[in-house]
């Protein structure tokens, strides 16, 4: 299970880091197309995946990408409402085929899935965006992994939500300081301004924090729905929201402290 797990890590490394050094449409088609993936696992959590309103949600998904790639960030939000009135529509001419529940799990998937993942590609099309692209991961994967390794070392104390028992306090505080500790590193081989330096800790803290987050909230979910994991896609680690479930919190977060700090849109 091991080896398994550390292979298909690997590959996504080696495939995300191709694609994001690539930018421009193979990123944007490729988070299109996660976002997708990402929609049929949540939808079939309510047993919506091959249903009319989710095949409403998957096309609202490809145009609201679309609306993103070509700047019209004023159409976003037109669409979204034009999707919700859509499946509103399907729920109330097949009434009572469709649980509420069911109905509003698509339309929040749009959210959840659609419109957060899309920032992984915003925060790459801006201006020196292929690297700050990278305080997506070093917010995410980064903090996991230094979560990880505090907890096992100096781990005593127990995180008191029920969804994280094996998680410390110790952990997540470890996986803070880590990931800030990496965006001053990064930024510090990168740039000679120190305000830079600053900004990255700060944004590597506070997404770390945010990831956390997003780790517990897959976490509910499938709790909520009795499942282990979304899917079987990736060998070792489950489905595409197990693996990029912090992520979709982590990138808004770094696209919006991005903008807040000015960096990469002079």
């Amino acid at each position: 299970m091991f080896w398994t797990r550390l292979a298909s890590g690997i590959v996504l490394m080696a495939i995300a880091i191709t694609f994001l050094v690539l930018g421009g449409e193979p990123l944007f088609w490729l988070i299109t197309v996660i976002s997708l993936i990402g929609l049929f696992e949540l939808y079939r959590t309510v047993d919506m995946e091959k249903s009319v309103p989710a095949v409403v949600g998957y096309l609202a998904s490809i145009l609201l990408d679309l609306v993103l790639r070509a700047g019209a960030h004023e159409y976003f939000l037109p669409v979204l409402i034009g999707a919700m009135m859509l499946v509103m529509a399907c729920y109330v001419v097949a009434f009572p085929r469709f649980r509420s529940e069911q109905v509003i799990m698509v339309l929040f998937g749009l959210l959840y899935v659609t419109t957060m993942l899309s920032f992984v590609f915003q925060v790459r099309m801006l201006e020196e965006g292929v690297f700050l692209v990278w305080l997506i991961f070093v917010g995410a994967w980064g903090s996991d992994t230094c979560a990880y390794c505090v907890g096992k070392l100096i781990g005593k104390h127990k995180m008191p939500s029920k969804l994280s028992p094996n998680k410390t306090i110790e952990g997540c505080v470890g996986g803070v300081i880590g990931a800030a500790l990496i965006g001053f590193i990064y930024a510090a081989v990168l740039w000679d301004f120190q305000r830079v330096w600053i900004a990255f800790a700060v944004i590597g803290a506070a997404s770390s924090v945010i990831s956390q987050i997003g780790d517990l909230t897959a976490s509910a979910i499938k709790r909520n729905h009795e499942i282990k994991d979304y899917g079987h896609l990736i060998p070792g680690h489950g489905g595409i929201l197990d693996r990029f479930d912090s992520i979709i919190f982590t990138a808004p977060i770094v696209y919006y402290l991005i903008t807040l700090c000015h960096l990469g849109i002079q």
